[in-house]
């Protein structure tokens, strides 16, 4: 393999932290004070993200949220509402510079290629998926993948979702899906254009499992060699900074 970037591995934190973490690694690396970076996590409590440029109400259940014990947070990509359920997802995120011989220019050849390296993980556990433009994964003809991208001051941050477990039931308690009343009937027509790595392969996969295969297609879609480490100083005091900012309500009713 041609290079080395850092993996910071399945962290667990409350969702102002990881998407703090997330910018915080952006930020360093047009500083040029942190490597090239894929991250790998999960949401605990589960989440909603919403897209930068979203209406919070328009889009989540606020009292749902409340009384499931569900954080709410806004991104700073686009892109739609998210159920990010602790049970039942791994979240990935990968920071380079824009201008990187690795990261296409283009942007939708971009999302191709990242995406590339999560249909060739999910290939490593049996799962047969393909890139569905703009920023889908499918498999089976249902979604098992969304992702979102922005690029600023020359850096790509792009994160996703892989969905090990999903619970449908719950997401519609928490995004506001559709005004029609929840019922087995609405729930099926979602699991008809959404899926899971459970559902598909028909056994429970451990999360382990998952995190392996994942890295090992990023390695080998990128040409890279993943290293495992830590956020530095700096960005543990970027974190602090942005954790408070994501926390206000000012950011995450912003629209």
């Amino acid at each position: 393999m041609s290079d080395t970037w850092r993996l910071i591995d399945m962290r667990i934190e409350e969702a102002p932290t990881q998407m703090a973490i997330d910018e915080a690694i952006a930020y360093a690396r047009t500083k040029g004070e942190t490597p090239n970076t894929i991250r790998l996590y999960r949401w605990n409590p589960s989440a909603v993200s919403i897209g930068y440029f979203q209406s919070l109400e328009k889009e989540v259940d606020l009292e749902a949220c409340s009384s499931l014990g569900v954080d709410v947070i806004r991104r700073i990509t686009g892109g739609g509402a998210v159920f990010h359920d602790y049970n039942g997802e791994i979240t990935y995120s990968l920071v380079a510079p824009d201008d990187d011989p690795k990261i296409p220019a283009d942007i939708l050849t971009s999302y191709e290629l990242i995406c590339g390296a999560i249909v060739e993980g999910l290939a490593k556990i049996g799962v047969d998926s393909e890139f569905k433009p703009v920023n889908d994964i499918i498999a089976g003809g249902r979604k098992i993948s969304g992702n979102a991208q922005t690029r600023r001051h020359g850096v790509v941050l792009q994160h996703g979702t892989v969905l090990v477990d999903s619970d449908i039931r719950k997401m519609f308690q928490v995004l506001r899906v559709s005004d029609a009343k929840i019922s087995d009937k609405l729930i099926q027509v979602v699991e008809d254009r959404v899926t899971n790595i459970r559902r598909y392969l028909g056994r429970d996969v451990p999360f382990d499992e998952v995190r392996e295969a994942l890295i090992s297609g990023f390695e080998q879609t990128l040409d890279m060699e993943l290293v495992p480490g830590e956020l530095t100083d700096y960005e543990e005091e970027l974190v602090d900074e942005y954790r408070e900012r994501y926390r206000s309500r000012e950011w995450v009713y912003k629209r």
